[in-house]
């Protein structure tokens, strides 16, 4: 959505933890989302959404990534996500979500170990 503070702050963290880091801005569909994640042979996807939409989006990225075969590739979701939404996100697949405010020591963990 149009707010990138977070992700980007979030893109700089994990860079300067040595993680090769491909940030592609605001507002992408999930087509060019996908197809970035082909291109560059991705192994984790991070949406950030403080609009409300992290189901649908979620939903929609992990069905597109499906079908074409991009299974292994996991999904991270951050931004303002109440915690009540957490289970039914990781039962559409996410691996992995961190509201607003999560440690980034909690991040890199999660991440590390996805």
């Amino acid at each position: 959505d149009g707010h990138d503070r977070g992700a980007k702050t979030m893109a700089l963290l994990l860079r300067d933890a040595g993680m090769e880091v491909i940030y592609t801005c605001i507002r992408n569909s999930i087509d060019a989302i996908v197809h970035t994640a082909l291109q560059e042979d991705v192994q984790i996807i991070g949406l950030s959404t403080l609009s409300g939409a992290h189901f649908g989006w979620s939903q929609q990225l992990l069905e597109r990534l499906r079908e074409q075969g991009m299974e292994d590739v996991k999904v991270v979701v951050g931004g303002v996500i109440p915690e009540a939404d957490i289970p039914m996100l990781k039962k559409l697949g996410v691996a992995a979500v961190f509201p607003g405010g999560t440690p980034f020591a909690d991040v890199l963990a999660a991440i590390r170990a996805l």
